[in-house]
């Protein structure tokens, strides 16, 4: 029986060069298509201080991009993760958020950098869902309720759209030739980067000088990415990421910080994402990854590794 020479080291080579090569080409669309499809609505939202329609449209340029790339290719969807749940991964992607922001502003209220409640906002919140309770710790606890269950609904939808196209298909595209760490941090900074038109000419930012928020806001997202990029890869999902992108949004913006009181004006440097709190726990959370993740890579499945 007949069978063909084996291949030499030059075509081993020549065969892995080939490959890279065909997965840069695919990433390269995928970015153009991020950067045009953005354009329009970094545009629109900057013209309307970040009108929540055009937030939405802008979210979803990257899984159109994404989508468009692997047409591009002639692949189907398959490899984006959107065909399983992520079992436990996506609980654990709902609770870390809830982890990192009550260590965070632990310590700014602690530390007196802020106080809780704000009473201000308990009572507008009383006002706006036509509550007539009078304790406020009964007004936050049902109001952090209906927020983390019935607010994850719309949250998840828009947050789908990035993680479609940062963890979907980005990350998993550069994790076959980097691996984990160096795919985490490069879609970090491209994340990062996708949100500075908003922050620097639109209404996405905070009182703090914008230097510091800045800086701030980079550490937390390429931190998150690390974060993300583990939870896509540990579970072959990305639900997991979508659920944890859409609870980090609901608590540290619509919970914590909005009920968060002032105390001078150091408080915008603690709160938020452009505050250093956040930030600061979720580098922590970070490192952690990047230091135990790759060695116990392989325990998860080679078909979650490969992505």
């Amino acid at each position: 029986m007949l069978q063909s020479p084996p291949e030499t080291g030059a075509q081993d080579a020549s065969r892995t060069v080939a490959l890279v090569r065909s997965d840069l080409w695919a990433i390269a669309p995928f970015l153009m298509f991020t950067l045009l499809l953005s354009a329009v609505f970094w545009a629109l939202s900057i013209m309307t201080r970040g009108s929540a329609y055009y937030t939405a449209g802008l979210m979803w340029a990257p899984a159109l991009s994404a989508m468009l790339a692997l047409r591009l290719r002639g692949e189907n969807l398959a490899s984006l993760g959107l065909s399983t749940f992520g079992g436990r991964n996506a609980l654990i992607g709902y609770c870390l958020p809830f982890l990192y922001c009550v260590i965070a502003y632990g310590e700014i209220w602690m530390f007196g950098l802020g106080s809780f409640p704000n009473l201000a906002e308990v009572a507008g919140i009383r006002s706006q869902l036509g509550w007539r309770l009078n304790s406020p710790i009964a007004i936050v606890l049902l109001y952090v309720l209906l927020v983390t269950t019935t607010g994850m609904v719309p949250a998840i939808a828009r947050a789908l759209g990035e993680e479609i196209g940062w963890r979907g298909f980005l990350a998993p595209q550069l994790a076959k030739h980097l691996g984990f760490r160096w795919s985490a941090l490069i879609t970090g900074l491209i994340w990062t980067a996708w949100h500075l038109p908003i922050i620097l000419f639109g209404g996405y930012h905070s009182v703090a000088p914008r230097s510091f928020a800045l800086s701030c806001f980079t550490v937390m997202v390429v931190g998150l990415s690390f974060i993300l990029t583990w939870l896509r890869m540990r579970s072959g999902s990305v639900w997991p990421c979508a659920i944890m992108h859409a609870s980090h949004n609901i608590l540290v913006q619509a919970v914590f910080t909005r009920l968060t009181t002032e105390r001078g004006a150091i408080t915008a440097y603690a709160v938020d994402e452009f505050g250093f709190a956040v930030p600061a726990v979720v580098f922590v959370v970070a490192v952690l990854i990047w230091r135990w993740w790759p060695g116990r890579a392989a325990k998860f499945g080679a078909s979650n590794v490969s992505l």
